[in-house]
């Protein structure tokens, strides 16, 4: 998918979002029925989140004056090449005010697909994703707000290609860059202390705004359950989008990867 269209997917989520709430306009206090499954406590109340995601990766980088290379990688394929990953949520509400952080760390290799002179090869990364956002309830099933995204990435391609006169040789590179991208962000949601479980959010940043970022894009959904004042699970499908292309020559650092798959969340509410 192009970023104009990654763009306007994104835009288009968050019309709709808001569209589908305008019916409640008037409405815009928070309010927790008496009836409610779970009871809402006054003041802060916290989620912590642990998760796992079950990635498909596809992409291109380009480190220095190597060819670009291009990759596409499975959940199984990813997961037999991790080195490490780690993955947690953290949220804490007050009325209509919703903080929250999500930090998400990967360390994969993947192979490369053959191509540009290219006889095969292998591309890693070392991928540091955190995120802080502050939303605010305009309606009670929907927050907008504005988020910090922090990526902070080390890349090496390893590449056995086509020599000039015949034969073939070997050529890596290791680059890192590290980024900041404003993020706009809607997420339509359940109701505070709800039995079933739901949340549907989109957000959308880049465009050169943070110097070499040229767009950053994410939506996520998921449905569930909570069983009892403690504990829930919820589940559901994340996309992740970032495409940053900064240097020249030696120092030239390309990252255009879309990340994509299932996801299983452990909530502790607190």
């Amino acid at each position: 998918m192009k970023p104009n269209f990654k763009l306007l997917f994104c835009f288009i989520l968050v019309f709709l979002l808001f569209k589908s709430n305008s019916v409640n306009g008037q409405d815009t206090a928070i309010e927790v029925s008496q009836n409610s499954d779970f009871p809402v406590k006054e003041g802060w109340n916290f989620l912590v989140e642990p998760y796992a995601m079950f990635p498909n990766m596809s992409g291109e980088v380009g480190l220095g004056e190597l060819p670009d290379v291009s990759f596409n990688a499975s959940p199984d394929e990813i997961f037999s090449n991790l080195k490490m990953g780690a993955m947690l949520y953290l949220e804490a509400t007050h009325g209509k005010w919703n903080i929250n952080t999500d930090l998400l760390y990967m360390n994969v290799a993947e192979g490369i697909d053959p191509g540009n002179y290219i006889v095969s090869g292998t591309v890693s990364a070392k991928q540091l994703g955190w995120e802080t956002a502050g939303l605010y309830s305009v309606v009670p099933n929907l927050q907008v707000g504005v988020g910090v995204l922090l990526n902070s990435i080390e890349s090496e391609v390893n590449i056995n290609r086509y020599m000039i006169g015949g034969g073939t040789g070997n050529s890596n590179k290791t680059l890192s860059e590290t980024w900041v991208d404003a993020m706009i962000i809607a997420s339509f949601v359940n109701k505070p202390g709800s039995k079933f479980l739901y949340k549907l959010r989109g957000e959308v940043g880049g465009f050169g705004i943070s110097g070499d970022s040229n767009f950053a894009w994410q939506v996520q959904g998921y449905a569930g359950y909570r069983f009892s004042e403690l504990f829930q699970l919820t589940a559901g499908y994340r996309v992740i989008g970032l495409n940053y292309a900064t240097g020249s020559g030696s120092d030239r650092f390309l990252f255009d990867d879309d990340t994509y798959g299932g996801v299983v969340r452990f909530g502790f509410n607190l």
